[in-house]
């Protein structure tokens, strides 16, 4: 069974894998000039409960749905950066920035997907997806119409659902860390 399925639905899907994806992050007036930070990815997978999309999609599309309330509609659709994963693997990933190499013997952990910060993705050449490694330290939002208009033409493919459980509760997982004091 591929992970992978075509990416056919007019709205987004949790699991989807998008490609080329430059997202603002800041962005402010200084001394009299609009200064923006921006951040590309060569990937990303949205993150957004399956649910809350398509509850999102059809509040959007269809009138009257909701028509007493719109606390359905979403703001922000969450993305976590999937990086090529030699990238990763040689800390190369992150433009202008000094990343830690990932040693062989841990690489392996993250390609099995025993290490919490990180979700690992097969290449499937069929979809022109390399192997990726998502980070979930570095997850981002963006606002749902900004999404649609600017990145649902890059998606490549989704994640079929059991993948997709899989890579939610990993995420879920992640998010429900503890941090304790050092001994």
């Amino acid at each position: 069974m591929s992970p992978y399925i075509a990416a056919a639905s007019p709205r987004f899907r949790q699991g989807d894998i998008l490609r080329d994806v430059s997202i603002v992050t800041w962005a402010e007036e200084v001394n009299g000039e609009l200064s923006i930070d921006q951040v590309d990815l060569p990937y990303c997978v949205v993150l957004t409960q399956e649910c809350d999309l398509d509850q999102d999609y059809t509040n959007q599309t269809v009138p009257d749905r909701f028509a007493t309330s719109q606390d359905k509609i979403l703001p922000y659709i969450l993305l976590c950066p999937a990086f090529p994963a030699d990238q990763l693997k040689a800390g190369t990933h992150v433009p202008g920035r000094t990343m830690h190499s990932i040693p062989s013997a841990d690489f392996k952990r993250v390609k099995q997907n025993a290490v919490y910060r990180y979700h690992f993705l097969a290449e499937d050449s069929a979809t022109q997806i390399p192997d990726l490694i998502l980070d979930f330290k570095r997850c981002v939002t963006v606002p749902r119409d900004k999404a649609y208009a600017r990145f649902k033409q890059n998606c490549l493919a989704a994640l079929a659902d059991l993948f997709r459980e899989h890579l939610s509760s990993r995420y879920a997982h992640y998010l429900s860390r503890v941090g304790l004091p050092e001994a």
